[in-house]
């Protein structure tokens, strides 16, 4: 059976034009190397080189078998390659998942941008889901992670990261009567949104913060009063631009730059914060996402640093 040391032993030989030189290249001794090449003739039923007095020169048999000899031997190194650059997260396929409200916060942004600048070989899908879709998209093979905001109450199948909690901010109407006398840099209870007309997101597509806004007005003391929902966080922002009415919203929704927008802090004894998750497989923690959650580790180790 002929194997790859043989092509190798062939492309030394027809290179070097002498077996002693070729032997030496490749770490034989002179005798086993011509050995080998004979019962590779042999096995072929070809002469492959002619033996000069001083070297060897390849047949036309031999021209022909050392230049696919030399086509194979480069597949199987771009074959090593590509299996060795897969498993260091730089080829191969990556699905991400994200929620609306996350889409924009600098971690997930910065660690998408890296992967897109270090790995470019690398097949990246983005793709926008609410929470309880991100799930069932991960169980079904459609994502190999994704970033959410609320965990399900119980992620069987799933494991998951808790990152970071992200402050919030109310973001108003630029001629909303609420900002007159609360400067941007003053903090105030959420109690001061008694009067005010919400606009919340859709709860299945934003239970964790939709929920966690509800729960800190009645610790607060009142019942939000919600005039409209949205199904992402954008058209949020969108309505509250067009007068509708306040919402609270993450930190980074902020930089946007939405026109027509004013954004105010709350007091941070409110308790209101917007977590971030990573979920994925468990079991499947190799290759591209592998590098992932290398990824997001560092980078949020030096956002956190700053």
């Amino acid at each position: 059976m002929i194997e790859l040391r043989h092509l190798r032993y062939a492309v030394a030989v027809a290179e070097e034009r002498h077996i002693t030189r070729a032997a030496e290249r490749l770490g034989l001794q002179q005798p086993p190397l011509s050995q080998q090449i004979k019962a590779l003739e042999d096995q072929l039923g070809v002469t492959l080189f002619h033996r000069l007095s001083r070297g060897v020169i390849p047949t036309a048999a031999g021209e022909a078998f050392v230049a696919r000899a030399r086509a194979i031997l480069t597949d199987v190194d771009n074959a090593v390659e590509a299996a060795r650059r897969s498993s260091r997260g730089e080829e191969g396929r990556l699905a991400i998942g994200f929620t609306g409200s996350a889409a924009f916060h600098p971690l997930v942004t910065g660690v998408v941008r890296e992967l897109r600048d270090r790995a470019p070989l690398l097949k990246l899908t983005l793709e926008e889901a609410n929470s309880s879709v991100a799930f069932e998209a991960l169980r079904a093979g459609r994502l190999d992670a994704a970033f959410v905001r609320a965990l399900p109450e119980a992620p069987e199948g799933v494991s998951a990261r808790h990152l970071l909690d992200e402050d919030m901010l109310v973001a108003f109407p630029d001629s909303h009567p609420l900002l007159e006398g609360w400067p941007e840099n003053q903090r105030r209870p959420l109690a001061a949104l008694t009067q005010a007309t919400f606009i919340l997101y859709h709860r299945p597509s934003g239970a964790g913060l939709y929920d966690a806004i509800i729960a800190a007005c009645d610790k607060a003391g009142f019942s939000p009063r919600v005039g409209q929902e949205a199904t992402q966080m954008i058209s949020t922002l969108s309505l509250v631009a067009a007068g509708l009415g306040i919402s609270i919203v993450p930190v980074s929704m902020a930089r946007l730059g939405t026109t027509g927008i004013s954004y105010r802090r709350l007091k941070q004894e409110e308790g209101l914060s917007a977590p971030l998750f990573l979920i994925w497989r468990p079991g499947e923690e190799s290759g591209p996402l592998a590098r992932l959650l290398a990824d997001v580790r560092r980078y949020n180790q030096a956002m956190g640093s700053r």
